[in-house]
Order: C-alpha cells, then structure tokens, then sequence
C-alpha cells in the first residue's frame, strides 16, 4: 500500500492517481473498484425524421431515468490520423482519366491537408458511460443493460476497451497527449 504522505509530496502522477491497472475493459483501482462502462457508437439523430428524432430522444430520457446507480457521461475528442486517406487520395488523383476527376479529388485533398494543418484538428467524438463497482457480477449485468436499454433507443454499444480507457486517461491528465512510457503489454 502507498504511503500518504509520501503520495502528497510526490512529483509522479502514477503515486497520487488511485490506478492499479487496466485490464479487461476495466480500470481497476487501489481500492478493489472497478471503473468501466460502454462506448456508443455515434449516430446524427438530427438527419432523422422529426418523429424519430422525438421517439429516440424519449426512449433516451426513459433510459437515463432507470439507470439506478452513479454514472458518468463522458464525451471524449480522440486524434485520428488522416494520413493513410491522403495516401489514397493521391493514388486516386494518379489513376483518374478525366481532368474533372482530378479537379475533384484535388479539392479532397486541399481539403486534407487544411484539416492537418495547426489551426485544425482531426478528431472523433466518441461517447461513454461509465460507472464504478467492486463486484465483477454486477459489472457484467450493468454492461449488458447498458447495451441493450441503448440498442432500444436505436444506438449500437460495445464494453470499453483498454485502449478507449487509456485514451480518457490521457484525455483528462495529459490533454489528450497519449503517453508511450513504461513495458509494452499486448493486449
């Protein structure tokens, strides 16, 4: 176990921040608790008919409202590497025949390389609802609920994964600076 005192005075995140490991989709914590949840799948509810985006957003209301224990939301901004469809594009530009397929593509790419440059970021907004519980049974149960009470509101879910919890990890510590220190476990 930590030392109080010495975590207080310690100049390291990884002493003070209550992690022990990542394991399983799960954070787990000094305390014997576990922090993890479902990652939603995005869905632009507002391209919908109204009377679809009325029945998602109540079925979202009456699922927020039989949730019976602590919860977080989280939305997160993830960095996404755009390079590989740059790369693509330039082929794309190589291969096409006609001028005006090139005039298009190009604009693509313009396009691209705007979005890299320092005054924009790419990124994808991705959604979260986490909780924290010490037993792993009740865990599962939560998770299960989770997706499927989301599923009927017409959204896809899926547990989070260590990767997407090491990102809100560095999202909220290292400003969204992923860290690479440390022994390279696969997972």
């Amino acid at each position: 176990m930590k030392n109080k005192d010495a975590s207080m005075i310690s100049k390291y995140t990884e002493d003070w921040v209550p992690i022990k490991q990542i394991l399983n989709g799960m954070i787990q914590l000094d305390n014997g608790e576990y922090v993890t949840g479902v990652k939603i799948t995005p869905r632009n509810i507002f391209i919908l008919e109204q009377g679809m985006q009325d029945a998602v957003i109540y079925n979202l209301r009456n699922f927020y409202n039989t949730i019976d224990y602590e919860f977080w939301l989280i939305v997160a901004d993830r960095p996404v590497d755009i390079n590989i469809y740059l790369s693509q594009l330039q082929v794309l530009y190589n291969n096409a025949n006609s001028a005006s397929m090139r005039k298009l593509i190009m604009q693509d790419i313009n396009k691209a390389n705007m979005f890299m440059s320092a005054e924009y970021s790419v990124v994808d907004t991705e959604y979260f609802i986490l909780f924290k519980e010490k037993k792993l049974e009740i865990i599962q149960k939560r998770i299960h609920n989770l997706i499927a009470n989301l599923s009927t509101c017409g959204l896809n879910s899926a547990q989070t994964s260590n990767n997407d919890l090491r990102m809100l990890i560095d999202n909220f510590f290292n400003g969204g600076v992923a860290t690479n220190l440390g022994t390279v476990m696969p997972e």
